[in-house]
Order: C-alpha cells, then structure tokens, then sequence
C-alpha cells in the first residue's frame, strides 16, 4: 500500500475511517490535510466511541487525537527504540512542513511477544443447519468445506495463532459424523466433544460446561470466522470487568430501491437506494465463567436471551467492535458463497 491509503480528510465520517483503517489492516489512520499531519485515529479510538455514542456518521474529527506521535526525518534517533519508548505500533515521518513522507510500522521481529492468551474456546455445533440445506441434509454444518478445510478448521486456526489451541466442541445433529472426522482424520487440532442429548438452542448446551472452566474462554458459532485481533479483545474484556464480551460488527444495508415517506396517505419525500448502518452480533464472544450460573439446566434457549437477561440484572456486558470486512458468516447459501470469495477459494 502507499502512504497516502492512510490518510482521511478532517471531514471524513466515521464510517469512511474505519473503512481506511480496515484496507490498511494496521489498526490506524491519519488526518492530513492533504500531505499535512493533523490527527491520528486507531481502532481501539472508534470503538470505544460507538459503544458511548453509536453513530457512524459523526465527522472523525470529533474523536481524533490532535496530539499525534512523530518523528522528523532528520531526527537522530533509532526508530525501533523510539517507537518502543512510546509504544506505537506506527510512526509518521515528516519533513519539516509537517507533510507525511512515511510511515514507519512495527515489524514482526521487534516485538518478543509470543501468541500467549491460551484461552479455552467453546464451538457452538449442534444445530441442524436448516439455512444451509440442502448441503446439511448430507453434512452437518461444521464439516461443510471451505476449500480444503472444514469451516471448524478455519475457525480453529484463527483462535491458534493466538496460542488458544483446546476447544470444546458442543455437538448433537450429526455428531457422529463430526466425532468420526476428528478422530480419524490426521488432524492436530486438541478437541474434546460434549453431546447434546437434546436441541437446546443456541446456549442451553453451555450449562454442560458448568463448572469446567476456572477463568475467561471464547464461545464461537460454528459458521462464522472473525479476523481481529483476540488478545485486543481479551485486554478490552478485562480492562472493563465485563461478565461477557460480544464481538460486533458495523453493518451498512442497502435497500435497493427508491422509497417513499408517508403520511395521511400523501407523499412527503422521497430517497433513492437508501443505507442504514447496524451493529450487529458476530456469534463471537469473550466470556466469563459466572455466565454460565445464568444457564438453566437442561432447557431449551438462546443466548441472546440470556445476555439480555443478564443486562436486566445488571450484568457488565461489553462489546467488541469489528468492520463488516472482517466478519465472514456462512449461515445461509449466499453469504457461503461470499465467505469462499473472500478467502478466494473456488
């Protein structure tokens, strides 16, 4: 990419941010004005103001750091220890009008970090997968490949690039086909399997795992893959004591057609193709033990009503936010489709 895919104008609109930020898979932006440094804007900043305030369309100038980090690029200094010293993940170089030259990122060989949260995760596969027929009449929904993987596998991969490599694999419709692939195959993955004795939505399976766990792990749907970084997520879900953590993404819809404002009957305005933006559940989540007490046993229910039970109680329950390109759900036929563009695989 060059340097300038990084940079927004000061008007830009969240959203557009955030669609910069995504293309650039750095987790930053920068506000010039033209070449000219203004501001800078990470992730974590739009995040933290959408959960506050939710609107997509607030000028990114509301938000921005005019107190950006840089370095000239006559300076004396060793860039790598700079960058240290201020725990930047980039640095802007200027000359001396202030006007972007480079960027300089941190590179994978300075950091000594290791992939260290070694989480637990939980993978949701019990369901019948009706929106999938007719592949899942044949194939339960976490065998249906992806290329030469099953979407289980691309799922386990991503949570082990994180040293999050033990999964629990809740299973009832076809499990025995999901037990056989496992066992047999010559597969790496550590996974373990609770059986479901009957269909108990989309949580009632996790009162099985009552008591299991001493502290935090991830439950994921078997359907859905979510690029982001998880050990942001884990430090975000600490940092706000939250019971649980669901992972979110920003969703713009386009109805595909001019529509017409109403009232008494009469026309009063009219807007061509129009776009709403949502935030809606990835079927990620980061999730403390405790949850699980708000499980009935052997009941039949959603975890969608138990998050909103446990926000009636008051209940710390945060969100994580992701840019739409960076979840991938493959719940129905054509979004299977979408998801095998994307990790062009024919």
């Amino acid at each position: 990419m060059q340097t300038s895919d990084y940079f927004v104008a000061e008007n830009s609109t969240i959203l557009e941010t955030m669609e910069v930020i995504e293309r650039g898979a750095r987790s930053i932006a920068f506000v010039c004005d033209g070449k000219k440094l203004l501001a800078a804007v990470s992730d974590g900043d739009i995040r933290r103001y959408l959960i506050k305030k939710g609107d997509f369309n607030t000028p990114i100038s509301h938000i921005a750091n005019y107190q950006p980090k840089f370095l000239y690029e006559n300076a004396d200094v060793d860039v790598r220890q700079y960058m240290k010293k201020l725990c930047v993940q980039a640095l802007p170089i200027l000359d001396q009008e202030k006007n972007i030259i480079r960027i300089e990122f941190e590179r994978k060989e300075w950091s000594s970090m290791t992939a260290s949260l070694k989480l637990p995760v939980v993978i949701m596969a019990g369901g019948k997968g009706k929106r999938l027929e007719p592949y899942t009449k044949i194939l339960p929904k976490p065998l249906i490949p992806i290329g030469e993987k099953t979407i289980t596998e691309h799922i386990m991969e991503r949570f082990e690039r994180f040293g999050c490599n033990h999964f629990d694999m809740i299973v009832n419709y076809k499990k025995h086909f999901i037990q056989s692939y496992f066992g047999d195959n010559d597969i790496s993955h550590n996974v373990k399997f609770i059986e479901e004795p009957e269909f108990w939505g989309t949580a009632g399976g996790l009162a099985l795992l009552r008591g299991k766990y001493k502290g935090t792990f991830f439950v994921s749907n078997c359907d859905i893959l979510v690029d982001a970084d998880y050990e942001e997520i884990y430090k975000q879900h600490k940092e706000q004591k939250n019971l649980i953590t669901l992972v979110c993404a920003s969703k713009r819809v386009v109805i595909p057609y001019g529509t017409i404002k109403l009232s008494s009957g009469r026309a009063t305005g009219l807007e061509e193709k129009p776009k709403f933006d949502f935030i809606v559940n990835t079927g990620l989540y980061l999730v403390e033990p405790e949850f699980l007490d708000r499980i009935p046993e052997n009941t039949f229910i959603h975890i969608t009503e138990v998050i909103e039970s446990c926000i009636r109680q008051g209940d710390r329950v945060g969100t994580f936010l992701v840019d739409e390109e960076a979840w991938m759900d493959m719940g129905q036929l054509d979004e299977l489709e979408k998801m095998k563009r994307k990790m062009e695989i024919d």
